[in-house]
């Protein structure tokens, strides 16, 4: 079973879009979601620096519309038996699994990513990877310094969230037996109580969408479970940003469905890189540019010889 992924808020890197552009109608379509959500989507994924896109509000859009984007590109042979975000690439999968309309999920995503930058200014937070470790040691540890484990990724990755004393108390004091806390390039502490407003705003943004029930697998954040009702799914988006994302019991469902390949949505490399760890000999493709669309067409034909 073939499983495509979306990934989450730090895996933008300045001009990733570019070569996207160049696809047949690519460059209208991302100036048509532009107009309607008022986000310049072609600046931001072209020409704009790594400051200017770590800003939540422009980059949760840019990467839901890179994905939406990416997918739209993948061959038409390639049939996925179930499909996952971390974090806001959640509303991603929920586009691909057709519970949102692709302008539905786009101005979704405007609406959360304005409210989580709102939220995320009331006070200077931010998050960090703990590389390495027992997870119950890490997250014990995490509890003690006040800091929230906000995503649980597997492979030895936890990613604490918390105030920015928090954070670096964090890094003058690491877990036992972990390797290292690097820093992330996030505007705040995303999936913890310091985003509640946000959960607020989004709820009421939920009561305009009709969502679908998924036409896929859809493999949920908060647990791992497999959501079938597009109401549950967009619940689930909606009380997301300020709960803790499991993505390693996501992974743990993809491997009791049977997973065979993964594909990771531009801008891939982040959860293949996760994958490639904790679901050993599973292959699996990122989408970076558009020439990896090659790879994803080589990878179902080698598995389906």
């Amino acid at each position: 079973m073939l499983v495509l992924v979306a990934p989450g808020q730090g895996a933008q890197t300045p001009g990733f879009l570019t070569p996207w552009l160049d696809l047949p109608g690519a460059a209208d379509r991302v100036a048509a979601w532009s107009d309607a959500i008022g986000l310049d989507l072609a600046h931001y994924g072209t020409n704009a620096d790594a400051e200017e896109i770590r800003d939540t509000a422009v980059a949760q859009p840019l990467l839901v519309a890179a994905g939406l984007l990416s997918a739209s590109a993948l061959p038409a042979s390639l049939t996925f038996g179930a499909v996952a975000g971390h974090s806001v690439g959640e509303i991603t999968a929920a586009a691909y699994a057709g519970v949102l309309s692709e302008a539905d999920a786009l101005s979704f995503v405007r609406t959360r990513g304005l409210g989580m930058a709102e939220a995320a200014a009331v006070t200077e937070t931010g998050m960090a990877a703990v590389l390495g470790g027992d997870q119950a040691v890490v997250v014990a540890h995490l509890e003690k310094l006040g800091l929230t484990p906000a995503n649980i990724n597997g492979a030895g990755q936890i990613v604490a969230a918390g105030t920015m004393e928090q954070i670096e108390a964090l890094q003058a004091d690491k877990p036992e037996g972990s390797m290292k806390v690097v820093a992330l390039k996030v505007a705040g502490a995303f999936h913890t109580h310091h985003m509640a407003p946000a959960v607020a705003t989004l709820a009421k943004a939920a009561e305009a969408l009709s969502p679908a029930d998924p036409v896929l697998k859809y493999v949920s954040n908060k647990d791992g479970l497999v959501i079938t009702t597009g109401a549950d799914v967009v619940a689930r988006l909606v009380g997301q940003v300020a709960n803790p994302v499991r993505w390693d019991l996501c992974m743990e469902t993809f491997a009791e469905l049977g997973v065979t390949g993964i594909i990771e949505l531009c801008p891939g490399g982040t959860l293949t890189g996760l994958a490639k760890r904790a679901l050993k000999g599973v292959p699996s493709v990122a989408l970076k540019t558009p020439d990896d669309l090659d790879k994803a067409a080589a990878l179902v034909a080698e598995l389906t010889a």
